[in-house]
């Protein structure tokens, strides 16, 4: 019997406003009831909003194209995505990086320029968001906070 995880690419389709323009992105998730067309999203949004690792969201099988595609969120996991980008050109993104992975988050780097910064939702994001802030203030950094989740907006409140 396979004890493997089995896990499927989910297209999610948005409008960014950053870019100006419809946008999709493939994230990974973990089968949760492929009946139910449940899944639970197992890596970090780049660029797709309101979705977090470990929420458990619905997508269906589009036969035209031949892929799941996102349809709802069924269960907020209570974890938030935040996108930073690196303004200062004498930062490394890793020491960046480095910053909050010290304050319990996970992040993961598209370029030398830009990552994606999972805030656990046990995590105080007063603490996080106070780092956030400063290094905005300093002009190393700029933020979003394209999944922010109802624990985390309390926090800063």
């Amino acid at each position: 019997m396979d004890n493997a995880v089995q896990h499927e690419e989910i297209i999610f389709r948005f409008f960014s406003e950053l870019f100006d323009q419809e946008m999709e992105e493939a994230l990974w998730a973990v089968v949760v009831d492929k009946e139910k067309g449940h899944y639970k999203i197992d890596s970090l949004p780049f660029y797709a909003p309101l979705v977090a690792t470990n929420d458990i969201v619905h997508a269906t099988f589009d036969t035209d194209e031949n892929k799941l595609v996102y349809k709802e969120t069924v269960e907020y996991s209570g974890n938030s995505i935040v996108h930073v980008v690196i303004d200062d050109e004498t930062k490394k993104i890793d020491d960046i990086r480095d910053i909050f992975t010290h304050l319990g988050c996970v992040s993961e780097a598209l370029n030398e320029h830009y990552f994606s910064l999972e805030i656990p939702f046990n995590a105080d994001y007063a603490i996080i968001k106070k780092e956030l802030d400063a290094l905005e203030d300093a002009e190393t950094i700029e933020y979003a906070e394209p999944s922010l989740s109802d624990i985390h907006k309390k926090q800063t409140s």
